[in-house]
């Protein structure tokens, strides 16, 4: 990972924020928080959206329960901070919470996208939708996290 000067930042924060992103989407494509890739994951998935940004999601589910979660985009801002902004609102959910996240739910999280970027949010929901069906068809949808 690398550090991003001061004055970057400030120019990318701008341009984004002129673009139409809200300062909590900014802080998400810049913190990037939720951005990598769990070693532990018990569940991987990944989904390449019709403009071509990707996206694989890791989860690490015990019990049921999301424990922790790490996402790698390959796309726009939008795609970025939509990505991170869905693991924050998985991360500590039931299986059945999650799959209950929708559009609106992350439109709250991220305050505000571009028009244009709405495609980012619903390939960020569905990724971990995709993942979360794909875990409890795997364990037979018992949630536990070990295999059944």
């Amino acid at each position: 990972m690398y550090i991003m000067a001061k004055e970057s930042q400030d120019e990318i924060y701008k341009m984004l924020s002129e673009s139409g992103y809200s300062d909590k989407a900014i802080e998400y494509f810049q913190n990037k928080e939720n951005i990598g890739f769990l070693e532990n994951a018990n569940q991987i998935t990944d989904l390449t959206g019709p403009c071509g940004d990707s996206m694989k999601i890791s989860l690490n589910i015990q019990d049921d329960r999301i424990d922790d979660a790490k996402i790698q985009v390959l796309g726009c801002p939008g795609a970025v901070a939509s990505g991170s902004a869905v693991v924050s609102l998985a991360k500590g959910k039931s299986l059945d919470e999650a799959k209950k996240v929708d559009l609106d739910a992350l439109y709250r999280e991220l305050e505000k996208l571009p028009k244009q970027k709405v495609h980012c949010a619903r390939l960020a929901l569905k990724t971990l939708q995709k993942a979360v069906e794909q875990f409890e068809k795997k364990n037979n949808g018992n949630g536990s996290g070990k295999e059944a």
